[in-house]
This record gives structure tokens, sequence and C-alpha cells, in this order.
């Protein structure tokens, strides 16, 4: 079954967007606006067995904006501009001015040119992140549903979690040993043949069609709006803002400032 609605729906995309030269212009300038609705489950570990349920309950809505996020994607066949949408803090007069040192940045995709651009700002230092986007090795599954209006079907893969969180730090990240087994973490995506272009929030791509959620370690991401070829034109522009740098360098200049935070701190205690 799975397979006959694969080869129905490729025959559908064959006929849609490849033939005559008008076709042609119409794949050229198609283009999109995803919202994606992002929720992270809290983590309190040890710790948090400790806790009352109040207390876990407070930590949580004084860590909302942190664990949940909307994101915008805009694309067209070969880029996408993803970003996090502004919004007004949950609680009045609160900042987080630690975590907005390891937010995710503007994230500037080109699947044609295997390309990865990222803005990062750290206290205060404005980075560019140019590299390569992260090789996905996507095994499809027979699985299917409903996102919406658009039949999605499953894909899975597994990466190592650094790749992925590569613009973060925890202060567990300065006692890791170079030749400590590498952490892996399992994706799940739903992506749609109704869309055929190889995007998807974040470090995702490179699937046959537009992906419409991805649950990866305590973190999902769901689609809760898309416009196709809207009236206003999408516009999506190379960052250029920064100090240029590739990802591994830009995690170690990280660990380095946070290590340097850490001793000057103990010897002020001292």
């Amino acid at each position: 079954m799975f397979f006959q609605l694969f080869h129905s729906f490729l025959t559908f995309l064959l006929f849609s967007f490849v033939g005559t030269d008008k076709d042609t212009k119409i794949q050229q300038e198609f283009q999109g606006k995803a919202y994606y609705f992002s929720k992270s489950k809290m983590e309190l570990g040890a710790w948090g067995a400790r806790m009352s349920e109040a207390q876990k309950k407070q930590i949580q809505e004084r860590l909302k904006n942190r664990l949940e996020k909307t994101y915008v994607l805009t694309f067209n066949k070969s880029e996408s501009l993803f970003y996090e949408e502004e919004k007004v803090q949950a609680i009045s007069g609160a900042t987080d001015s630690w975590g907005s040192n390891f937010t995710r940045g503007k994230q500037y995709k080109n699947v044609n040119e295997n390309r990865l651009v990222q803005e990062q700002e750290f206290y205060g230092k404005k980075f560019l992140i140019k590299d390569q986007l992260q090789p996905i090795e996507w095994k499809m599954e027979s699985e299917s549903k409903q996102i919406g209006n658009y039949l999605c079907f499953k894909a899975t893969a597994v990466v190592p979690t650094q790749e992925l969180t590569w613009f973060n730090f925890s202060w567990g990240d300065l006692n890791q040993d170079e030749n400590q087994e590498i952490q892996l973490t399992a994706i799940e995506a739903w992506y749609t043949l109704q869309i055929p272009i190889q995007q998807g929030p974040a470090e995702y791509w490179g699937l046959p069609g537009l992906i419409l959620e991805v649950s990866a370690g305590n973190t999902t991401m769901l689609c809760s709006q898309l416009t196709l070829n809207p009236s206003e034109v999408v516009e999506i522009k190379m960052l250029e803002k920064g100090k240029e740098i590739n990802k591994l360098d830009y995690n170690q200049t990280i660990k380095s400032k946070m290590l340097e935070m850490r001793n000057n701190r103990g010897r002020r205690r001292g």
C-alpha cells in the first residue's frame, strides 16, 4: 500500500512540476512560509526528584520561554531561512540573559550547494557560522499520517547529538574527554510529498518532501501553519553579519570562554 501511494505521488509530482516551460517557471518561483511550534520536555534529573510538584511547576513556568518557541521557515526550491518568531516575555520584567547566549540564531540553508550559514551572538559578539549541511542518512518507514491538509510519511535517522546542539552549552561539556564515546540522537520526521522540496526546520533536511513534524531528544517541532506561493514575495537573503567561523571552531570558542569564566569565578572565591 505504501509503495502504491508513493508511486502515485511521484507520478503526480512529475506532471505537476516537470514538463512545459510554464511548469519550469512555476518550479523556479515556488516559495512558501511555514510556522513551527516547538516544545521541549523539562529534564531535572536527580535534582528534580527532590522537588515538590509545586516547585517543578514554578520552574517550568519560569523556563517556558525556553521550553516553548515558535519558529518561521521561509523557503523556495533550494533555499530556506529559519528563525525564531519574536514574542513578548511570558513573565513581565523577566530576563534570560544566560539562555540568550545559547539560543539558535537565524539559519540559512541551500540544499543545492550543501551550504549552512547561521548567525550567532555570544556575550555581545556576533559570529557568522559557515559550514556544510549535516548529512542525515534517512530510513524511509512505511507509516503515514495526516498533518493538516497534507499526507505525511515517516522517516527515521540517528545522528551525533553534537551536530544538533553545536550552538548550545552545558557545564558538562567542559568535562568531556576527547576519547569519550560519541552520543547519538534518534530522529523521527514526517514529510509530505505534496511539497517536493528537501527542506525542513532547524538542522533537518534531505527528504523528498517538506518536513512538517520532527522529534529529536526531548524536543518536538510541529508545523502549525503553512502558506504556499503567498501574494507577497518571500525574500530569502544570505546572512552576512558577524565574524566568519565554522561550527567546530565556534563550539570551541564557547567552551574556552565558559572555562575562563569558571576559572575566574574560582579565583575570586579563593
